[in-house]
């Protein structure tokens, strides 16, 4: 077993008018590799030119050629947004700063061909049209926050413009707000102080309720999921904790238990949502959610509006289930005027104050000013959500092994049962070439992206891969196989390894007890050839659904009729069995995912003892 170390990245060739624009990316020309999921952005490569520069110096190593700039001009900052004044001094001394702050899309078109960084907040858009406008100067994107809703990634990657945020400085203020919220809710602040101010002393109708003693459920244990709990703990509250991918060691070292979602919803006097808005997340609390709740619960949300669906909030509130609500974001921010969230009685609201202290703005400043100055002067920001950096040939090469490590991460992490978090993942590849022609940073950072992404809002690539698993406390470790074969092929197959979890599918257990899914790439196409022990072989195009059934007659046929009659298409199948009419894993590859009744239905056959729908 071994880890790869990372290796210098070297030019293969350049002409003169290609180094002529070439300069603070100095250790290596970039390669802009997109983030997005589809195949065709991954294959998108393109140069990413950076500053130019008057000066430079050349030194061949080996076939490659490293540039370095001599000197550099002052690059230019537009600051879009009030920025804290410590981040501006760190930006004046480096580069010439234009706070330029509400400007209109028009206006920012017009000036930004002007600048090589930009520095936003969540307030301006920086759309397609901006690093078009930017006609290649763009060279950095900052972004004074978490979320990158507002910046078009795709766009910022296809320009060779790297996107950097600033995703840890208000991680403390976040959870402050979250508590702040819980007690004033649970002591009816809010709404006491309204009425006081209206002339009145109504001490009988705004009894609270106590917190200590009482249970909270933390809905995410990421790093403000985990802050809140140590607060809530300090408070005399009981607090568990829904992250299927959070280690359960770091919430025993806090003194909380990792339950199931609906342990936790059912089991809570109070529950805070601490999830990023993903398509999986996306209205998880409606009304299917509420109607598992305790009767009488309460809701603080700090993280994204979008996580709770609105209207099916607005009637738990109305019919007693849920007895208030504190809510700090919206779906729609502002939210409209006239909205009954919002105006009702047993809601307590604030503007998006999560990250709004002095101090969390100011740590904003610097650490998005830092990574900004950093990125100009061509380091690799451990906070960039875009553009990897990897040669040409390398990563032409690898390409459709990119696409299979991901899909392979993203099948894992879906297999493990919620609850039990992962421990530590291992990426086996078998190959005929030497160690040192195989670099598989990228794949490591492909598996990683897999993993994380589907359950996080942070973007993962080869940039920040081992910073984000080393930070949500992801081990992973790499071991190479000599496989006997041609070396013009990079990789035989790659296998993902997940230790001391549970499965919501049993037989993706190896004899070893560990989640185990292997992967080959044919005619250019990733297939799934591993699913525990059991061989299969099955085109990773569209969605999965893994059945393991008796080996017996007709089973084929009785699923495809159901898929068939309910138009979803299948586009591969492969059955992997122990022996004749003993057990086997039916693999189906689907275009359509199908609804919960034709799952069902499936599950429902008495030949198949378990299956699993997986999402790709």
């Amino acid at each position: 077993m071994a880890s790869v170390a990372a290796k210098p990245l070297h030019l293969p060739a350049a002409t003169t008018a290609e180094l002529s624009s070439l300069a603070p990316y100095s250790t290596a020309a970039s390669v802009s590799f997109s983030s997005a999921r589809s195949q065709s952005s991954f294959l998108g490569l393109r140069l990413a030119l950076p500053l130019k520069t008057p000066c430079f110096r050349k030194r061949t190593e080996g076939r490659g050629l490293r540039i370095e700039a001599a000197a550099a001009a002052r690059p230019t900052v537009l600051v879009a947004e009030k920025l804290g004044d410590a981040g501006l001094e760190l930006l004046r001394g480096f580069a010439n700063v234009d706070c330029s702050y509400n400007l209109a899309p028009e206006e920012l078109c017009a000036k930004i061909s002007l600048c090589d960084a930009l520095i936003v907040r969540s307030g301006t858009k920086v759309t397609r049209e901006v690093f078009e406008a930017a006609k290649g100067r763009l060279k950095v994107v900052g972004r004074a926050g978490v979320g990158i809703d507002n910046v078009d990634l795709q766009a910022a990657t296809e320009h060779g413009c790297l996107v950097v945020n600033a995703p840890t400085a208000n991680t403390v203020a976040a959870a402050e707000h979250g508590i702040a919220l819980l007690a004033s809710m649970a002591r009816n602040v809010a709404q006491a102080d309204a009425s006081m101010k209206a002339g009145k002393w109504q001490r009988n109708k705004y009894v609270g309720v106590s917190l200590v003693g009482k249970t909270l459920a933390v809905m995410g244990f990421g790093k403000v999921g985990s802050e809140v709990a140590r607060r809530a703990k300090g408070l005399g509250m009981h607090v568990i904790a829904h992250d299927p991918y959070a280690p359960a060691d770091r919430a025993r070292a806090i003194g909380v238990e990792l339950v199931s979602f609906d342990e936790a919803i059912s089991a809570a006097d109070f529950i805070s949502l601490h999830m990023p808005l993903t398509p999986s997340t996306a209205k998880l609390f409606n009304d299917e959610t509420f109607a598992k709740v305790k009767k009488g619960v309460r809701i603080i949300n700090v993280a994204r509006g979008g996580v709770i669906d609105e209207d099916a909030l607005v009637r738990a509130l109305d019919d007693g289930t849920v007895a208030q609500a504190a809510l700090d974001v919206f779906t729609v921010e502002p939210p409209p005027k006239d909205s009954k969230l919002v105006m009702h009685e047993k809601v307590t609201v604030t503007p998006h104050l999560g990250a709004s202290t002095v101090e969390a703005q100011e740590g904003v400043a610097i650490e998005i000013a830092e990574a900004v100055i950093g990125a100009l002067k061509g380091e690799l920001a451990a906070t960039a959500v875009n553009a990897p950096m990897v040669p040409a040939e390398v990563l032409s090469e690898l390409a459709p092994y990119v696409i299979l490590a991901e899909k392979l991460g993203r099948l894992a992490v879906q297999l493990v049962a919620g609850g039990s978090g992962i421990k530590g993942v291992k990426v086996v590849y078998k190959s005929a070439r030497d160690p040192d022609d195989l670099d598989t940073r990228i794949l490591r950072a492909m598996i990683t992206k897999g993993i994380i992404e589907p359950i996080s809002s942070v973007f993962v690539n080869i940039v920040n891969a081992d910073y984000t698993a080393k930070q949500r406390g992801l081990r992973i470790s790499e071991e190479r196989i000599f496989h006997d074969d041609t070396p013009e092929i990079p990789l035989d197959s790659i296998q993902v390894q997940l230790s001391n979890v549970e499965s919501k599918f049993a037989s993706a257990l190896s004899d070893a007890g560990d989640i185990r899914v292997e992967g080959r790439v044919k005619d250019g196409i990733p297939h799934l050839t591993l699913v525990g022990s059991f061989s299969v072989d099955v085109s990773l195009e569209g969605n999965l659904i893994l059945c393991r059934q008796v080996d017996q007659p007709g089973m084929i046929g009785h699923v495809g009729r159901i898929l068939g009659n309910q138009n979803v298409n299948i586009n591969f199948m492969s059955v992997g069995r122990t022996a004749p009419r003993k057990h086997a894993i039916m693999a189906i590859g689907v275009d359509e995912e199908p609804d919960k009744e034709t799952l069902k239905e499936i599950g429902e056959i008495p030949a198949i003892e378990e299956f699993v729908f997986l999402g790709l």
